[in-house]
């Protein structure tokens, strides 16, 4: 038995209902008449008025010719009246998967309900709509945060003097005299804040601490992460969030300016401000600083030495300097400067996802003969020529070069300055190291067929929440386990 065809896979139901009911009502037709009509059930049209149930097609002809209408009167695709189209619109609303997980009823728009009400309503949820996409945002949004807070940070030299002091204050409420931050100091600093520190095995997979603030206490992994992260800074890290006074994050510019801040604390605590200048001073004077030197004497990454060496190499050296973390892959993950390089960057002036030249020391080390002894490298490019250290990090996720550079006239002060090798970077000239040679591209050209491997952490939206990428479920179920 063959079923009748129905109104078609393109219906809005819900404008189909408005418009029955919208015409309907103009003739003066209860559902109890139309159901005479018609021979369906008053329940049934009810139904299909309110959106619920799609009507086949002999149903439709059979209320047009009850209506006198033409069968495409029932199916036009706009509402018959604003206040219809109002009320379409807080329908559709209310299906929408953000406001069913408030939890919140479904309220009807019928005659009951006065129109400034319908129009409030369907406001708040084209609002809320507004709202959830900037918190669950393309990664536009979070290259055009990063690179605003970029330019914060080199207006300043990226130099915190509240942050340096509050972290002074800190080490003083713990006796802290001199050398590298131990664990026992650590502990210290947590009780001094009235924290303690609980290292469990289920810590939530998307976090790399959990602090529960009812009880003041700090849940962290048993076991490192291997990612690279020093287990002393993220205790650090944590405890500058409370100490700096965070809230929760208003939006994703505010978590990435928070993420800095407790950074920062973290690297003023294990590379205390007066002992880490004195030691750069020395080392200046010498002319041999050195960022191995330099992590070595703090006993942190070299990856925190670098950062550290930006907050204090121009506030009080005067050298202006720049940073990268560059993949292996040419790839910029992080950067910074206030010596005038020119970072390549998109339209919204972000720098992270853009490749780096081929010529600069932080792609030259990968092919260099021993790339884990100290590499430095001049290279001379259209804002000026610059002197740059970098170091290889090697990671689950590959191979990190970590570079910081400077103006060729301050590269005196550092060891390696007298080195001999040199390279031209004509960026963003295109035949600097972007087009490829002519010999190979008669060869190739219209042969070559790639299949690229698309990351698709770079399509995908941010993650939603107020701590972007955590599971609130997560947490508070964690939370609960351990309360």
């Amino acid at each position: 038995m063959t079923a009748s065809p129905s109104a078609g896979p393109e219906m809005d139901l819900v404008t189909l209902g408005q418009r029955l009911r919208h015409l309907r009502k103009s003739k003066n037709m209860t559902l109890e008449q139309m159901s005479e009509a018609v021979g369906r059930a008053p329940s049934q049209l009810s139904m299909i008025e309110n959106g619920k149930r799609e009507p086949k097609l002999s149903v439709l002809q059979a209320i047009a010719a009850a209506l006198g209408v033409p069968l495409q009167d029932l199916l036009r695709p706009e509402a018959p009246s604003r206040r219809a189209g109002l009320e379409i619109d807080l329908a559709h609303l209310q299906r929408e998967t953000a406001y069913a997980s408030l939890g919140l009823p479904v309220v009807r728009g019928g005659p009951r309900l006065p129109t400034d009400a319908l129009e409030a309503l369907v406001g708040l949820h084209r609002e809320l709509g507004r709202v959830l996409a900037e918190q669950s945002a393309t990664p536009e949004v979070a290259r055009k945060a990063n690179a605003q807070l970029r330019v914060d940070m080199r207006d300043r030299d990226n130099y915190f003097p509240e942050i340096e002091a509050a972290a002074v204050k800190v080490l003083q409420s713990v006796r802290y005299t001199t050398g590298p931050l131990s664990q026992r100091g650590i502990l210290d600093i947590a009780a001094s804040l009235g924290f303690s520190l609980h290292y469990v095995n289920d810590l939530p997979g998307s976090t790399r601490s959990v602090t529960d603030l009812k009880n003041r206490r700090i849940y962290l992994p048993q076991v490192a992460s291997g990612k690279g992260h020093d287990p002393r800074a993220v205790v650090l890290q944590t405890l500058g969030h409370f100490v700096l006074g965070h809230n929760d994050p208003s939006d994703y510019g505010d978590f990435l300016r928070q993420r800095v801040e407790a950074n920062y604390f973290a690297a003023a605590l294990l590379m205390p401000e007066k002992f880490a200048a004195d030691f750069l001073r020395e080392a200046k004077a010498d002319r041999a600083l050195a960022i191995d030197d330099f992590r070595d004497a703090f006993g942190v990454s070299y990856e925190t030495a670098a950062h550290r060496f930006t907050n204090l190499a121009t506030h009080h050296f005067g050298i202006p300097v720049h940073f990268t973390r560059v993949h292996e892959n040419g790839t910029v993950y992080k950067a910074y400067e206030n010596d005038g390089v020119r970072f390549p960057s998109d339209v919204t002036g972000a720098i992270e996802g853009q490749p780096i030249c081929r010529k600069w020391a932080s792609r030259t080390i990968f092919q260099a003969d021993d790339p884990y002894s100290s590499f430095y490298q001049f290279t001379d490019t259209s804002a000026g020529t610059y002197w740059c250290t970098v170091h290889i990090e090697s990671t689950r996720s590959g191979e990190f070069s970590v570079t910081v550079g400077t103006p060729y006239e301050h590269a005196r002060w550092f060891r390696g300055g007298d080195t001999t090798r040199r390279t031209v970077s004509r960026c963003p000239d295109p035949d600097c190291c972007r087009r490829p040679p002519a010999d190979l591209v008669h060869r190739w050209a219209g042969s070559a067929w790639p299949s690229a491997r698309v990351h698709s952490h770079l399509l995908a939206a941010l993650p939603p929440g107020t701590f972007p990428g955590v599971d609130n479920q997560d947490v508070y179920e964690f939370l609960d386990r351990r309360a």
